[in-house]
């Protein structure tokens, strides 16, 4: 009996001395997580990376990796010169496809793996640090591509990789739509819709329309995230621009000169900026609401026409305010999708906080054009109508 008691006596000491050690890990954890910001923290800089217009596998063509390299740029420099730059998040707003042996062809599962392989290059950055929306080259039939391969939302970990619960930002939405909250900084981002049927998408044809797309649930959802937090700084991102923004987004100037093929049968017009809303042509939803509402929003990021960064068009260069509103053509970075005019740069966002102004930069990736690096011509300071925080 006594030696009974005395394993019972010992297997509770046991117990009792797990229940501690647990207990302690427990308190320590929650420790960590209510630990106030430190001023140092709380002072460093947001930096917001954007790009677009990738192209991964017309450039293969060619052995150029247009992410990879990028972030090889951004992580150790380039070979050309030019330095590292630090970064937070990177927003990549569509044309992950490339040209294919049938031209606009439809993105495929062998795509998929090499957009997947460029994206986790990162030696210093997690994949889920980069945010991803839909352009016009990657829409596939219900979009079960974008789905698979890059999905936003964390739903097919098994191909794409991305961990939802690993996102520095949780993300909030849908792969069409979704937001997510970064201090007091909303991005909302909407996917481009060149999957629905002729004349507004592709379809299920191998061809693609440059005329941009949103549903009309889009276009609500986006107004209703914009009037419920007029408190944030808003960054609305789309694969296009709006209409007479930036750099040829006029009506016909995608296809008046170097910039987008003229599909007769895709609204060539519009081929420039985002034209469709639903099955509405040239409906101008959003720039009917800015124009109603100026300062509703502080930024529209976009890409889909890539070109020089001196390049202007119809009077409208890269980056440009209008109804109280900065909307910046991130262009491109591929080095040889539409070779003739395109400069593979991407820029980079500073937000600083305390300040309600914001640091936008340009940094070429190949010395195709300039010396690779910062292009110092093209630096804007562009206005914010709140200071940013971090909390």
């Amino acid at each position: 009996m006594r030696k009974k008691a005395a394993v019972i006596q010992y297997l509770m000491k046991i117990q009792c001395l797990r229940f501690l050690i647990i207990a302690t890990v427990v308190l320590l954890s929650l420790s960590s997580c209510e630990k106030p910001e430190s001023p140092e923290s709380r002072q460093k800089p947001f930096r917001v990376w954007a790009a677009s217009d990738s192209h991964i596998h017309t450039d293969l063509k060619y052995g150029y990796e247009s992410i990879a390299e990028a972030i090889r740029h951004s992580e150790f420099g380039g070979e050309g010169g030019g330095p590292a730059f630090e970064w937070d998040i990177m927003l990549h707003l569509g044309d992950l496809k490339g040209s294919s042996a049938d031209g606009q062809g439809l993105p495929t599962d062998e795509d998929g793996v090499e957009v997947v392989r460029q994206f986790t290059s990162a030696k210093k950055h997690r994949r889920e640090q980069i945010y991803n929306l839909l352009g016009n080259h990657d829409a596939s039939p219900e979009q079960w591509w974008f789905k698979k391969w890059v999905d936003p939302t964390g739903e097919s970990i098994g191909y794409s990789r991305v961990h939802k619960d690993r996102r520095p930002y949780p993300v909030e939405g849908t792969w069409e739509r979704y937001s997510f909250q970064a201090g007091n900084i909303l991005f909302l981002m909407m996917g481009d819709r060149n999957d629905l049927e002729p004349p507004v998408g592709r379809g299920k044809q191998h061809k693609g329309y440059p005329a941009g797309g949103v549903t009309r649930e889009t276009f609500e959802w986006w107004v209703g995230m914009v009037e419920s937090n007029p408190d944030k700084i808003i960054v609305t991102c789309h694969h296009n621009m709006l209409k007479n923004t930036t750099v040829a987004s006029g009506e016909g100037e995608g296809v008046a000169g170097k910039y987008h093929g003229r599909m007769k049968d895709g609204a060539p017009q519009g081929a420039s900026y985002l034209y469709w809303i639903g099955d509405t042509p040239d409906a101008q939803a959003f720039e009917k609401y800015l124009e109603a509402h100026p300062g509703a929003i502080d930024l529209w990021l976009g890409g889909h026409t890539h070109t020089e960064p001196d390049d202007t068009y119809g009077g409208k260069s890269h980056i440009e305010r209008k109804w109280g509103v900065t909307f910046i053509n991130v262009a491109a970075l591929s080095r040889h999708h539409a070779w003739y005019h395109t400069t593979p740069m991407s820029r980079l966002i500073t937000f600083d906080p305390g300040s309600d102004e914001a640091n936008v930069r340009c940094y070429l990736h190949t010395y195709d054009y300039a010396p690779q690096g910062w292009y110092e011509k093209a630096e804007r300071t562009v206005q914010l109508r709140h200071a940013f925080r971090r909390k």
